[in-house]
């Protein structure tokens, strides 16, 4: 009976306390400038995250996904966060492209991540799964972790046939709440830190998800920390946690193992 009782005392200073008003945090790779302050934040709030990722130029002058980087998603991986796929080559769905039968079985994309000159082409379901695939096998390599089954189309671009083509290959996607798109990726002249971090702080509600950056190239004004930071302390003074997506009822039967 004392071992019992010695086994729930230990259980309830280690479980993380319930909140019923969770949002889901998720960054998408980016040149990586301000990876390390995301981080550092994230651990402040003991908060938990989903990563999407590419293998986008960083301003180190290598990939987000190189050896470079590999330490750094370990270490994520080891604070609990989720991770999905953001397509290989950070493709932006453009238009489906129908066949002779009118069958869509290609999609024309725009491959364009970072200071790249983007490039219009065409990739058939099969390319653009292994595109999907392909960062799983990475993340697997770098962190000794699968990829969970979950993508986000860059720019969140997608048709019926392209989420179809995706799901073939085990591949759901994952957008984004209305308020919860924070515009980091928006020009600073027009969209300053505190008017996003302001409308942001008016808008989001529980339930939502969020979608923010590791490192927008042509924006001026860096939003991490500036936003991040205040945003995250003022959701949580109104009672709200940041989960994972494993924790959202849509994506918790595909993330959370039996």
């Amino acid at each position: 009976m004392k071992a019992l009782l010695l086994a729930l005392v230990a259980t309830a200073a280690t479980a993380q306390p319930s909140c019923d008003k969770p949002v889901y945090l998720t960054f998408d790779t980016g040149h990586m400038g301000v990876a390390p302050l995301i981080a550092e934040t994230l651990k402040r709030h003991n908060a938990k995250a989903t990563f999407f990722l590419a293998s986008e130029p960083t301003k180190t002058g290598g990939t987000t996904l190189d050896e470079t980087w590999a330490p750094w998603w370990r270490e994520r991986v080891a604070e609990g966060h989720d991770f999905g796929s953001h397509t290989w080559d950070h493709d932006v769905f453009l238009e489906d492209v129908p066949d002779a039968d009118g069958k869509v079985t290609r999609f024309k994309v725009r491959t364009q991540a970072g200071i790249q000159p983007p490039v219009v082409r065409e990739v058939t379901a099969e390319q653009y799964c292994a595109s999907l695939k392909k960062v799983g096998e990475r993340f697997t390599a770098m962190t000794g972790k699968p990829l969970s089954p979950i993508f986000r189309s860059p720019a969140g671009r997608t048709s019926a046939a392209l989420l179809n083509a995706a799901k073939a290959c085990g591949f759901t996607h994952v957008g984004w709440s209305r308020a919860g798109f924070l515009g980091d990726e928006l020009p600073s002249q027009s969209n300053p830190n505190a008017v996003l971090l302001e409308k942001a702080l008016r808008d989001i509600r529980p339930g939502d998800i969020l979608v923010a950056h590791l490192g927008i190239w042509e924006r001026q004004d860096p939003w991490a920390p500036a936003v991040l930071e205040p945003l995250m302390t003022g959701l949580e003074q109104r009672g709200m946690c940041f989960a994972p997506l494993r924790d959202h009822p849509r994506y918790a039967p595909l993330l959370k193992k039996p």
